[in-house]
């Protein structure tokens, strides 16, 4: 396989990153009509006098203030969901008593305290001012915190046709992206949720909304979209977990600022790690999936959010990838066809990245495939929380390279650069 150029740059899992998130305690009273802890919680605070209430803000401000974007604001916002709850009066109640009730009601949340890995990356929506051989992109990232939740982190950046790679900063504070109003937010069904309009989207998370994504959001596979009347949207899949069940869901962007939640239906939609073509060929969506958690099947629908069937395409032939195999993101066209990333998993449970030609106009016909592995866990991409991992959710094309971010041991992230057409030239 073609030499790869690996980026010095490595990202980590930062237990410093840090977000509000509400903390949920019993609404409802669960011995023998006494007062729920809510009930109980709000009664306390409620009682206590001005001053007394607002010594204990200025203590908890003083612990949190200076972590969060808008402390105050977020505090209030929470406020208005437990009033909306238990049907306080909130003209009766001053700002500080709201605001320290917002607090009681809200918990710190490390979202990438644990693990950051299976990133993709896709086209900034914002190209303005990027000289000639350079690139504006955006990466998705999963981020798992406390509890093994997983959530969808950005990163933006710039990439060069001379394999240089430039992370714009984190910005201090990190913020959820969420429905505008509480009672927007879907327990079932597509949710609408917006990114906050002071922050960029390298400063945004992206937690479980719904029941069916109460455990995470997992691997999100970003493509820069073209519809057939030339308009473009940024639509990526990823896995719902509820802690027992998966779904395969849709993310879907014109703006960056509105984002879409949607989850797929029909048979296919019940797995995981599909990666949607970036346009309709011969007129359909289509789609690449492990149906059966072994091989790759190719989906092809009318509509985008519905799959069933799949037609089995790519099965495990060499012997990195024996155990089973899947795609590493959408597929990539190029003049010869659909370039396909591809991992398989060897003997002791070792992971590479491979990759796969498909003929452009029937993407069913697999023209040709690489014998040896492209990326192989080795070395110091060996150890970490899930040893012997590497991983990679989607590259970009540009110009004559491949830009492949990836997941190493389900610990960091790293990045590649690859030669196109001698990755193609290698292929049998």
């Amino acid at each position: 396989m073609p030499e790869l150029f690996h980026h010095p740059l490595r990202l980590r899992a930062d237990p410093s990153r840090v977000v509000v998130r509400p903390f949920h305690v019993a609404w409802a009273s669960t011995n023998g009509g006494a007062p729920s802890r809510t009930e109980r919680i709000v009664s306390e605070v409620l009682a206590l006098s001005p001053g007394q209430a607002r010594a204990e803000l200025e203590l908890v401000l003083k612990d949190f203030e200076a972590r969060h974007w808008q402390t105050r604001r977020v505090f209030m916002t929470r406020y208005d969901e437990i009033e909306a709850m238990l049907g306080l009066d909130g003209a009766a109640i001053g700002d500080e008593k709201r605001q320290l009730l917002g607090a009681y009601f809200c918990h710190e949340y490390s979202y990438a305290a644990a693990a950051l890995m299976n990133p993709s990356a896709v086209p900034h929506y914002d190209q303005t001012g990027m000289p000639p051989g350079s690139m504006r992109i955006l990466m998705s990232l999963r981020a798992v915190g406390e509890g093994h939740i997983s959530s969808v982190a950005f990163r933006e950046g710039i990439i060069t046709d001379g394999n240089e790679l430039v992370l714009a900063p984190e910005p201090p504070f990190a913020t959820a992206a969420d429905a505008r109003e509480p009672d927007e937010r879907a327990m079932e069904g597509p949710v609408r949720i917006y990114r906050h309009r002071d922050s960029t989207l390298s400063g945004t998370v992206v937690f479980p909304i719904t029941k069916a994504q109460s455990n995470g959001l997992e691997d999100l596979r970003i493509c820069h979209f073209t519809h057939d009347d030339g308009t473009v949207e940024w639509i990526g899949t990823y896995t719902a977990y509820n802690g027992s069940g998966i779904q395969s869901e849709l993310l879907r962007t014109h703006d960056w600022r509105g984002l879409d939640l949607v989850p797929m239906t029909g048979s296919a939609a019940r797995n995981k790690g599909m990666a949607l073509f970036p346009r309709k060929v011969g007129g359909k969506y289509m789609m690449l999936g492990r149906q059966d958690g072994e091989n790759i099947f190719l989906h092809t629908s009318d509509d985008i959010t519905h799959w069933e069937g799949g037609e089995l395409i790519i099965k495990p032939q060499f012997p990195w990838e024996l155990v089973q195999m899947g795609n590493c993101g959408p597929p990539i066209e190029t003049d010869q066809g659909w370039l396909v990333l591809t991992h398989g998993v060897g003997a002791m449970r070792k992971y590479s990245i491979g990759a796969a030609l498909l003929d452009k106009d029937d993407p069913s016909k697999v023209l040709a495939r690489s014998r040896a592995p492209l990326l192989a866990a080795a070395d110091q991409d060996r150890e970490g929380y899930v040893p012997n991992v590497v991983y990679t959710c989607g590259a970009i094309r540009h110009g004559d390279s491949l830009f492949i971010p990836y997941g190493v041991a389900d610990s960091s992230v790293a990045f590649a650069f690859a030669p196109i057409q001698a990755l193609i030239d290698q292929m049998e």
